[in-house]
């Protein structure tokens, strides 16, 4: 039987560490020499292992691929302050490991998802040294209102009150409705829930506040790109639930970059269906070289 692409599919990186300037990041890579470098940002409540089924296409295809989590999400450390995890603050990490990536001169790439995307956006404007910026599944600023905003909103009071690991109970009842989460493998289902009760509570407040409150900033972005010479990539799923896939087409037009719709995908592409994703990726990132 052919597994289904997810977190917890097979695959061929080490499992390293990372010098950040808030402390260790944790993250996947398979190793090139002198292979250009794609760095791969997750979003909200997510980690490395959200790329999982792309890692050993990526390498195989002539590229060093490196995978993290964030401050605060899964195995890296995080602060305690919320604020901290604001795209403004996480950009300038993520701006100081693609410099010391790029310190010998390779190109590096970087791709940002949901609200790894904002924090990407947020290292380019920090003055972080790029060949190309793929923005997956992100927007040109906070979520607009729907259903996955409204959740936010009711989990912020509930993570304060109660706890997260109550606040996991009560959205895996809710998951345990749905046909999607009766498809996943117990082996998957395991994982996610470790990897939310390793969010540090701080960076879940954090990154929701940020979710729910960043200006539009695809007017700076679209200056710092030009100015740098940087091309950019927006993609989406057909179906994304979170930044409606019109509002993500012009902002690739406003950033005056390429736009690609993957089909049959929502938000996340890279496990919904990353084989479709990879024949968009892997092209234009060559091109970009």
């Amino acid at each position: 039987m052919t597994e289904t692409p997810s977190q917890v599919s097979a695959h061929g990186a080490d499992r390293v560490e990372l010098d950040g300037r808030l402390g260790p990041i944790a993250a996947l890579r398979i190793r090139r020499p002198d292979a250009p470098i794609v760095l791969l940002v997750p979003g909200y409540t997510g980690s490395k292992e959200d790329f999982a089924p792309l890692l050993d296409p990526v390498a195989a295809d002539g590229f060093e691929v490196v995978a993290i989590d964030l401050p605060g999400q899964n195995e890296s450390v995080g602060p305690a302050a919320e604020s901290e995890y604001l795209p403004g603050p996480l950009g300038l990490v993520l701006a100081e490991l693609i410099g010391k990536l790029g310190a010998d001169g390779r190109p590096v790439l970087l791709l940002g998802h949901s609200y790894g995307g904002l924090v990407s956006r947020a290292a380019v404007l920090a003055g972080a040294s790029i060949t190309g910026l793929t923005l997956l599944d992100s927007g040109p600023g906070e979520l607009p209102s729907g259903a996955r905003r409204q959740l936010l909103d009711l989990a912020e009071p509930a993570l304060r009150q109660y706890g997260i690991e109550a606040l996991y109970q009560g959205m895996e009842a809710m998951s345990a409705q749905t046909p999607a989460w009766a498809s996943k493998s117990d082996k998957l289902k395991a994982f996610l829930k470790e990897r939310f009760l390793r969010n540090e509570p701080a960076g879940l407040l954090g990154m929701a506040h940020g979710l729910r409150s960043e200006p539009d900033q695809v007017g700076a972005l679209a200056h710092a790109l030009r100015t740098q010479g940087t091309p950019c990539l927006v993609a989406c799923g057909q179906d994304d639930d979170a930044w409606p896939v019109p509002l993500q087409r012009d902002m690739a037009d406003r950033l005056d970059a390429d736009f690609a719709v993957i089909p049959d995908a929502l938000h996340s592409p890279n496990t919904e269906n990353p084989t479709a994703l990879l024949a968009t990726l892997l092209p234009t990132w060559h091109s970009w070289l």
